[in-house]
């Protein structure tokens, strides 16, 4: 589960990056760049969702152990 949740992080990061070098700074709110800053934001929410798995992972790990 750690490998598949960390591969997950690197694709979400892979993507923030690309949808950053198709966004256009000059008007980001119009056309391919509203596209591309709805997926930096989808992204951007993904990684933290995995982020908030592996955290809690953790504390089930700890938890456990504290009980034996």
């Amino acid at each position: 589960m750690k490998v598949i949740t960390r591969i997950l992080m690197f694709l979400s990061l892979g993507m923030i990056l690309f949808n950053l070098f198709q966004l256009n700074w000059q008007s980001p709110l119009e056309g391919k760049s509203l596209i591309a800053l709805i997926g930096i934001i989808a992204s951007s929410c993904a990684f933290l969702l995995l982020i908030i798995l592996e955290i809690s992972k953790k504390i089930l790990v700890i938890t456990k152990s504290k009980k034996n």
